[in-house]
């Protein structure tokens, strides 16, 4: 389709190492005039679905500064844009819990929040885990817990796991993997 979104100017209004934030003038799809605030990310979002020869899968829980909350989540992370998301993935993956694959399946891209950023997810399914030792960031404080995939998915459908790219991980590795 044809973009009915007409933009007259834009002008960064912030950046950082990790995110810059523009604003643009436009004309809406109505014919309106208006502005569009746009968080431009500077990595690609990489979420890990590890799943073990018994169907299990490994969560990290951290505290998020942003949502003033603890969250459970699968292992992710930031990949540079100029990486292959594969190449980020197996280092998020040892980084946070240790553990190496040898089969790896992407399964989902995703837009994390598509209204007001442009963040692309890629999510993969790690198989046939090795484990070694973790090496989270000076920035993480992370607890690993280990739990049945279908634990995991009904962690998702209580809310107590909210983070976009865990949720699309699960469900899809919970339905590629045939475990209900």
């Amino acid at each position: 389709m044809e973009n009915p979104w007409k933009t007259l100017s834009t002008k960064e209004i912030y950046t950082n190492p990790w995110i810059q934030v523009t604003e643009s003038q436009v004309v809406n799809p109505g014919g309106g005039n208006g502005i569009y605030g746009v968080v431009h990310f500077k990595n690609k979002a990489i979420g890990i679905v590890p799943v073990d020869e018994e169907g299990c899968t490994w969560l990290v829980g951290q505290y998020r500064y942003p949502l003033n909350e603890y969250s459970w989540e699968i292992p992710e992370g930031g990949g540079p844009l100029s990486e292959d998301p594969l190449e980020s993935a197996k280092r998020e993956l040892k980084e946070e819990t240790g553990f190496t694959a040898s089969q790896w399946t992407l399964i989902s891209r995703i837009h994390t929040s598509n209204s007001v950023c442009n963040e692309e997810g890629f999510i993969y399914l790690a198989q046939q885990l090795t484990a070694g030792e973790s090496q989270p960031e000076e920035t993480e404080e992370l607890i690993l817990r280990r739990v049945h995939l279908k634990e995991a998915i009904e962690m998702v459908m209580q809310n107590q796991i909210t983070d976009s790219l865990s949720i699309a991980g699960l469900l899809k590795a919970s339905r590629i993997l045939n475990i209900h």
